[in-house]
């Protein structure tokens, strides 16, 4: 097995990574202990609320810190975006967005299968029922990840829109049905989100296999066996720039 190494993210795709990460639950610890009500607590209950308001001071300050975790979390999106879109933005929508039904529909049928009941089960009900039991080749991102992506952008945009409503509420909106939708939006969206984080987390960091790629956003790069494996197409692709 090559011990080659390819390069896989820049400095700057690890920051905005990292920085994403702790923002996200940052506001989801601060976000959680500012509801104080025990039913609607059903998963934590009081105590976090209790305890991070003993940690922080009181409420007022868990609330301030929140608000200040999002407005910077928006800032330095919004400067990643104007500053990075040739270099890193637009190529990454055009990737994340690019999605060939017939291939990616038969991996995500195949992975499932081989992840859940190995290989050779696969292999076998390949035979059984007559379908290729390859997983088809996959970009820069796999299906699975684009699937993560799309709707986690999407829902970044409404909780960044639904926050600032919120944090306006006692300055300028005046229309309560405005805030108290915001509010609803604002935590479903969240719930959402941060169950495909749950997913992401454990195919990244827990899943057989996938060790390289948690790895990589430490050091920027993955083993050429990896890549050749599990994203062939963007293997290839890279292969063919350094051989020209």
């Amino acid at each position: 097995m090559s011990d080659e190494q390819i390069k896989r993210h820049t400095p700057v795709t690890i920051f905005i990574h990292w920085f994403n990460a702790f923002c996200w639950f940052f506001l989801l610890a601060t976000g959680l202990g500012l509801i104080g009500n025990e039913q609607l607590q059903p998963l934590v209950g009081t105590w976090w609320p209790s305890m991070m308001r003993i940690i922080f001071g009181s409420g007022e300050m868990l609330l301030v810190l929140h608000i200040i975790c999002g407005l910077v979390w928006t800032v330095v999106f919004l400067i990643y975006a104007v500053f990075g879109a040739k270099q890193y933005v637009i190529p990454f929508l055009k990737e994340i967005l690019a999605v060939v039904p017939s291939r990616d529909v038969m991996w995500l049928f195949t992975k499932q299968i081989q992840m859940t009941m190995g290989s050779k089960t696969l292999e076998r009900m390949g035979k059984i029922f007559g379908f290729d039991a390859k997983i088809p080749d996959q970009g820069f991102y796999n299906v699975g990840q684009k699937l993560f992506a799309v709707p986690s952008i999407l829902g970044g945009l409404v909780i960044v829109i639904t926050g600032i409503i919120m944090a306006l509420s006692n300055v300028c909106i005046t229309d309560t049905s405005v805030v108290q939708w915001s509010i609803l939006i604002h935590f479903v969206t969240v719930g959402f989100v941060f169950a495909g984080l749950l997913i992401h987390i454990f195919m990244a960091s827990i899943a057989i296999g996938e060790r390289p790629a948690f790895i990589s956003m430490f050091t920027g790069t993955v083993p050429e066996e990896y890549a050749k494996h599990h994203h062939k197409l963007w293997y290839d692709e890279v292969k063919g720039k350094l051989d020209v």
